[in-house]
């Protein structure tokens, strides 16, 4: 049977630059590539060595997704749940649905173009 991992997902965003200082922010990251992509648009990958989250827009993306349509959210583990609220809440976004949960911690916040994100810690 093969063994894989997830590299990376594409969504996109209204604002590369924006959405990529708080990738940064919240998870230590860094611009691993940046360039034009399909249909006029420009990308930004921003993670750590072997995953990343691919940032997409072109004059075309409006933002203003809808939760579930098709995609429920993104989750991220960091080392510090409450330093990552911070940086949220810094970034102008409302951190919500707070949770203790066996294994872990979360809380939930939703971007600037409405994708949901879930920060979880497993200490």
């Amino acid at each position: 049977m093969p063994k894989g991992y997830l590299e990376h997902a594409n969504i996109s965003v209204t604002d590369l630059e924006r959405s990529t200082a708080l990738l940064v922010d919240l998870l230590g990251w860094h611009k691993r590539w940046e360039g034009p992509s399909l249909n006029n648009g420009h990308t930004i990958h921003v993670g750590g060595e072997v995953d990343y989250v691919a940032l997409y827009t072109g004059e075309h993306v409006t933002g203003n997704f809808a939760k579930g349509h098709p995609l429920n959210h993104i989750a991220f583990v960091v080392d510090d749940l409450d330093a990552a609220e911070e940086v949220v809440k810094r970034h102008g976004l409302e951190p919500f649905n707070h949770a203790d949960y066996e294994p872990g911690r979360r809380f939930y916040f939703f971007g600037w173009d409405g994708i949901e994100f879930e920060v979880v810690n497993y200490d």
